[in-house]
């Protein structure tokens, strides 16, 4: 099975989306090489529900409703609660192992990519999560959801690589 790794581009105070989910913030860091060599490890996505049908940094642009601006397709698994509409190329589920484990089979030894910031809370609650990667962009949001929004003890990280404002960590168990 491949890894779960939680990927974002985040504003220098901490803030993956802006107020309301606003993700237009992004639209002028796009294009970053390591966005590239992220999307190529990928096999499939496991995504939030609000991430799945929020805003689209991408909007108005030929990449809109694609994962990495159009670098990348392939099969989708978006938690939901609701009622799930029949998408092509993505499967809906209503809990988080359920997700995992249909983001997984789909992914085989290809990394699974966690997008939105409660699937990454919830699958470092469960002790799933492997890896954290994060692309600093040169911008203070100032409100918005955060990386990572949860009380209780410290996670430890292990820094793996560095490449310009381009982090990756492994979670330490």
């Amino acid at each position: 099975m491949g890894k779960l790794l939680y990927s974002a581009a985040m504003s220098l105070d901490g803030f993956i989306a802006g107020p309301g989910g606003d993700m237009g913030w992004l639209a002028p860091y796009t294009g970053d090489a390591s966005a590239d060599e992220l999307a190529a490890e990928v096999g499939a996505l496991l995504v939030g529900r609000r991430t799945f049908s929020g805003d689209d940094p991408y909007r108005g642009t030929e990449a809109e409703g694609k994962a990495f601006g159009g670098l990348w397709d392939g099969p989708q698994v978006v938690l939901t609660r609701g009622v799930a509409p029949a998408v092509p190329g993505v499967t809906f589920c209503s809990s988080l192992a359920e997700g995992v484990a249909a983001a997984q089979a789909a992914a085989g030894e290809k990394t699974v990519n966690v997008l939105g910031a409660s699937v990454g809370r919830a699958c470092v609650e469960a002790g799933l999560l492997d890896e954290v990667a994060v692309m600093v962009m040169p911008v203070l949001l100032g409100d918005g959801v955060r990386l990572f929004e949860r009380a209780g003890s410290p996670v430890r990280l292990e820094l793996l690589a560095q490449e310009g404002t381009s982090l990756r960590y492994r979670v330490l168990r």
